[in-house]
């Protein structure tokens, strides 16, 4: 049976995540993954302040073929990133072991949502990670019975969950709103595009799985 795992890595951990550290204002999400030969290539949303930077950075790394822009708006940009073999590890072995890529993103730490056929090929990563000594902090385990339960988190962080909490309870959500990015992100003690960053991600979360929960059902009657 499939299986969701969320774990937790810091960014010193793989190729892209010490990219990224070296950008304080821009964070990334890993939209999807392409294996390509013996290549990986990650599609990856930036955003923030410092994407121009980052792009020299890619093209100057000698572990990257070659950086693409394939749209490209006022805060954020889509990459599509094809890496020399063997350079980003991480990435490379989560499609050795046949597992899927559901949500990686940057915010104090990366965090990666995976879903495996099974248990045996979470194992099989495990035992990867560890051959390549790579650290990470597995967080949870769900099975897909478990995701499909009533019982659900719609698989928030506990930072994207405190974000979009706060924000329903001081009324940004009214119309007109009771509140701004800039006092809730000053509560939170974090940025404004943090906080931005994590309503946006959980809000996506939500609707996606209420979506999901009643195509479901209209698939079933």
């Amino acid at each position: 049976m499939a299986i969701i795992a969320e774990i937790s890595i810091e960014g010193d951990e793989f190729l892209l995540g010490q990219i990224i550290a070296e950008h304080p204002g821009l964070s990334v999400e890993i939209e999807r993954v392409v294996p390509a030969d013996n290549r990986i290539m990650p599609y990856i949303w930036g955003y923030g302040t410092d994407l121009k930077a980052f792009e020299v950075a890619m093209n100057e790394s000698p572990n990257v073929r070659s950086i693409a822009v394939l749209d490209e708006y006022e805060d954020r940009a889509l990459y599509k990133i094809e890496w020399e073999d063997p350079a980003e590890q991480l990435i490379a072995g989560i499609t050795e072991t046949d597992a899927t890529i559901l949500e990686a993103h940057s915010d104090e730490e990366w965090l990666f949502r995976i879903r495996f056929e099974d248990h045996s090929g979470l194992a099989q990563f495990n035992t990867y990670c560890r051959t390549h000594d790579i650290n990470y902090r597995l967080s949870r385990v769900s099975s897909m019975d478990e995701m499909e339960s009533g019982e659900r988190d719609y698989g928030l962080t506990e930072a994207q969950y405190e974000a979009l909490s706060l924000a329903v309870e001081r009324g940004y959500f009214k119309v007109p709103r009771d509140v701004e990015y800039d006092e809730l992100a000053a509560e939170l003690d974090v940025s404004v595009q943090a906080l931005s960053e994590r309503i946006r991600r959980g809000a996506d979360k939500v609707l996606q799985d209420v979506f999901r929960q009643r195509n479901s059902r209209n698939s079933r009657n």
